[in-house]
């Protein structure tokens, strides 16, 4: 399958730029910008991120652009751009004006900008400024206050942006990608989801062969969708299993089973709740809990691999926003999901992760091929460590039953109001927080608990949702009244970044 490289040099937004090229059905992978790979018959193009580092500075970033340029197009985009310049002879300084935010560009005339309206809206973020660049270079875009925010190098396919043409402000952003990567590049549309299930039943089935494959099922979308192309590839030789760690949404493990019968899955169910509890006992540390439920979650599968022969693989739901969240290379790392780096580093077993460079919504896409039921693709994503890192410190099973009844009233709410599926991510966050409050005549010492809802694509970027002051004090009246233990409730309203969207 034809693939466009990015390159990360440490942009907040690079993974927006692999998003972009994947909404014009073209399959994009991200590789750290000291790690790039072979430009082999099957890589059309790369693309150069942005950075938070500088040219000037004294150890830049630095790539093979001769190489990677006999090979295919480039576009460098802000210090991608930066960096094109400053290898080809041109001088790149601290900008005396520097641009954050929106800006207007003037473009002339380039198949980059074909369709594309002369005077454009982009959006700006850097501190550095091409002053000087080579003869070769033929500007095709600049604004008021910079001379290049845009060029080309002659008879060659390598452009440089100093904006931003994957965020959502630069209006004309979708349309510029669109005209490198199929005018300039030449490359086929093939990333689509019929496309993507054909050929991952296809690798599973010469992978797997006749061995078979334990599935930890979590009850959401992404370990779903996996379960269906198993099921799919390998049918009875798939085992899949659902672990009540009794840090599951209230009723959901009854639920949830109940599911994935009508849907034909060979399932079997596991109560472990008082084995989380104990291994969880005392542990305040974000970090240690996903580490300890990992772990746990591990011991567990291979118990019930040693009562069926056979299992050689393990299968989870990872997807894309996991694997960058916990691998940091020069951005940093952000948290350890519970199947990314919170999974112990020696297992019994060989790991199947179908989904691994997905995006949530292309996900859902592929769940929606397979015939996934609406009301679990409509799920919102819920935590692989579940309540655990929604209790802030300590966990215990009373804690745990506080959480649990908020959130139910939280989201029975929300789906009361026609909002959760306008919603990506909502639940209560428990607080180690205890405050004053008055309940009839009688004066309480009790718990604190956060609301949070927010509105995104992916999952890396987040915007609180501006829920109705009106539901927000109904809910809290609930709350308050119905579970016993909770006197007060605030309103989270931080957007990621510089917030994360739970809060451990």
């Amino acid at each position: 399958m034809n693939k466009v490289i990015i390159l990360d040099f440490g942009s907040q937004y690079t993974q927006l730029i692999a998003r972009r090229v994947r909404e014009l059905n073209i399959y994009s992978e991200i590789h750290p910008f000291n790690k790039c790979p072979e430009i082999t018959d099957d890589i059309k193009a790369v693309i150069l991120s942005g950075s938070n580092n500088s040219v000037t500075a004294e150890n830049p970033y630095l790539v093979d652009i001769d190489y990677i340029a006999s090979k295919v197009p480039i576009l460098g985009i802000c210090y991608g751009s930066q960096l094109i310049t400053h290898l080809k002879g041109g001088k790149v300084i601290p900008s005396t004006i520097r641009e954050y935010g929106r800006a207007t560009i003037k473009i002339i005339s380039n198949n980059l900008f074909e369709g594309i309206d002369q005077i454009q809206e982009v959006w700006m973020s850097h501190a550095d400024s091409i002053v000087e660049w080579p003869d070769n270079f033929n500007v095709i875009a600049s604004t008021d206050d910079i001379p290049v925010a845009a060029f080309q190098i002659n008879n060659t396919n390598i452009f440089g942006l100093q904006f931003h043409p994957e965020v959502s402000h630069t209006i004309c952003g979708k349309k510029i990608l669109s005209n490198f990567l199929y005018n300039i590049c030449k490359i086929e549309s093939e990333w689509t989801p019929d496309n993507f299930i054909n050929n991952t039943v296809d690798s599973l089935r010469k992978t797997i062969l006749n061995d078979k494959v334990l599935l930890a099922l979590s009850g959401g979308v992404d370990s779903t969708v996996v379960a269906s192309l198993l099921h799919k590839s390998i049918d009875k030789n798939l085992v899949c299993v659902f672990v009540d760690n009794g840090l599951l949404r209230k009723d959901e493990y009854e639920d949830v089973l109940n599911s994935y019968k009508e849907m034909g899955l060979n399932i079997l169910g596991i109560d472990s709740k008082q084995l989380f509890y104990k291994n969880l006992e005392n542990i305040e540390d974000p970090e240690q809990k996903r580490k300890i439920i990992g772990k746990t979650f591990i011991d567990i599968f291979e118990e019930v691999a040693k009562k069926q022969t056979g299992i050689k693989y393990l299968a989870q739901g990872t997807i894309y926003p996991d694997v960058i969240e916990s691998v940091g290379e020069h951005s940093s790392t952000i948290k350890s999901h519970h199947n990314v780096g919170g999974l112990p580093e020696k297992m019994n077993f060989k790991m199947i992760e179908p989904l691994r460079l997905l995006f949530k919504d292309e996900v859902r896409n592929i769940g929606k091929s397979l015939g996934v039921p609406d009301n679990i693709l409509e799920r919102h994503p819920f935590p692989g460590p579940g309540l655990a890192i929604r209790i802030i410190g300590s966990v215990t099973k009373e804690k745990v039953d506080l959480l649990q009844d908020a959130d139910k009233i939280f989201i029975k709410n929300l789906k009361e109001s026609d909002l959760y599926n306008k919603i990506w991510q909502a639940g209560v966050i428990l607080l180690p927080v205890k405050s004053v409050g008055v309940m009839g005549d009688e004066r309480t010492y009790e718990n604190c608990v956060a609301l949070r809802a927010v509105k995104s694509i992916d999952g890396m970027t987040a915007d609180w949702y501006p829920i109705p002051f009106d539901l927000l004090g109904k809910i809290s009246n609930e709350i308050i009244n119905q579970v016993k233990g909770i006197n007060r409730v605030v309103f989270d309203i931080s957007s990621k970044p510089p917030a994360t969207i739970e809060w451990e």
